[in-house]
């Protein structure tokens, strides 16, 4: 199968400002997936414009027909798999059956103390998105769903018509634990990593590169457990997290020579960040763009 290469557009820009024209031209340069962040503010944004990700992928699936549409990724920092599930049943029949719902444990950066809670632990969120995922899975796929857990409940949730893509929307699990690989192989058709966060700053690439070797390899030990082929999961790295940086988006050759190598790894999907100019993801628009119409044909 070919390397997919996807594009995620962070929503810092009003729609009629930068935004919508990004959405189009994303569509127009042949990414397979658009994704945008899900929070309610993120790191060096945090105090600039910021705006929704339901909303902004709600307008992008109007002004798009082809390109898959998903978050990378929601988490339940702030959401509640009740009103998710409406808002995702809704943008699925919006886009014609074009969402991929990314999702994961969430961290504890803005998100995690907006609405005025303590961050949690990293065993709550555990235990949290444990709880999460399953019911978010039966409240896309059943007409009417009660339930009462330790973190959520649901009193005759009633989810008619449901998802347009069936049983539901694919779930895209961001994990590397034991508890969330677990959930990638239970409810995932799709597995999402950024690498290893302890490499970002010292860390070499071929580092990097053996640490995800690591990560596809504990994912397929959990789906063994479970009795389940890997090769059913697409594998999808979101990049600008691991020691390359934004090296990879320099050159044509650079990005073809990081993607291989990715893709040796078992990844299906390479995610690079819309640029962004006087940010991390800073970079030349013209290269991004011949990296998106060039590198596919080279990675076949």
């Amino acid at each position: 199968m070919s390397l997919r290469l996807s594009t995620v557009i962070l929503p810092y820009r009003r729609w009629h400002e930068g935004s919508r024209a990004a959405w189009v031209r994303a569509e127009e340069l042949g990414f397979h997936t658009g994704y945008t962040y899900d929070h309610l503010s993120w790191r060096s944004f945090r105090d600039g414009p910021w705006f929704g990700a339901m909303p902004t992928l709600t307008a992008a699936a109007a002004v798009t027909d082809r390109m898959r549409l998903g978050t990378l990724v929601t988490s339940p920092n702030f959401r509640h798999p009740v009103t998710l599930a409406k808002e995702l049943i809704s943008l699925d029949d919006i886009s014609g059956g074009r969402v991929t719902l990314g999702i994961g444990a969430g961290g504890t950066g803005f998100d995690a103390t907006a609405l005025g809670q303590e961050p949690w632990t990293p065993r709550e969120r555990a235990d949290r998105f444990a709880e999460f995922v399953p019911l978010l899975d039966r409240l896309l796929t059943e007409d009417a769903v009660s339930y009462e857990g330790d973190f959520y409940a649901a009193h005759e949730a009633r989810n008619i018509p449901g998802c347009v893509q069936r049983p539901r929307l694919p779930f895209a699990v961001a994990a590397t634990g034991p508890r969330g690989l677990r959930l990638a192989a239970r409810h995932g058709q799709a597995w999402v990593t950024t690498g290893d966060p302890k490499l970002y700053e010292n860390g070499t690439p071929e580092q990097s590169v053996h640490a995800l070797r690591g990560q596809t390899e504990r994912l397929a030990d959990a789906c063994a457990e479970l009795g389940r082929d890997v090769t059913e999961l697409d594998r999808i790295l979101l990049t600008g997290f691991t020691p390359d940086r934004g090296r990879p988006l320099e050159s044509l050759d650079a990005f073809v020579d990081f993607a291989g190598r990715h893709a040796e790894l078992g990844f299906t999907e390479i995610v690079i960040h819309w640029p962004i100019p006087d940010s991390d993801f800073a970079a030349d628009q013209k290269v991004f763009e011949r990296i998106a119409m060039e590198a596919p044909a080279q990675l076949r």
